[in-house]
């Protein structure tokens, strides 16, 4: 499987068992991040991945993908601005 064919679902933490949800149930891959990380000024999701602030299990190549393709930090950003 590509990893443009797998799914991916984003999590944005704001407290402990509560979290923000988009992307499907099942999903190949998931990325978590919390809230107090993903709402900073400079946030930057490649940069918190790199820090072990932005948490991601699935295909390694997908993940990879979403940072470097922007998509991952847009989704992010509108998760946080509908907090």
């Amino acid at each position: 499987m590509t990893a443009e064919a797998l799914t991916v679902q984003y999590r944005v933490v704001v407290a402990k068992k509560d979290e923000r949800i988009v992307g499907p149930v099942g999903a190949d891959v998931v990325v978590t991040v919390p809230l107090v990380d993903a709402a900073a000024a400079d946030f930057d999701p490649t940069v918190a991945f790199m820090q072990g602030k932005l948490k991601a299990a699935g295909h390694t190549g997908a993940i990879l993908d979403g940072l470097r393709s922007g998509v991952t930090a847009a989704v992010i950003a509108d998760i946080v601005a509908e907090i």
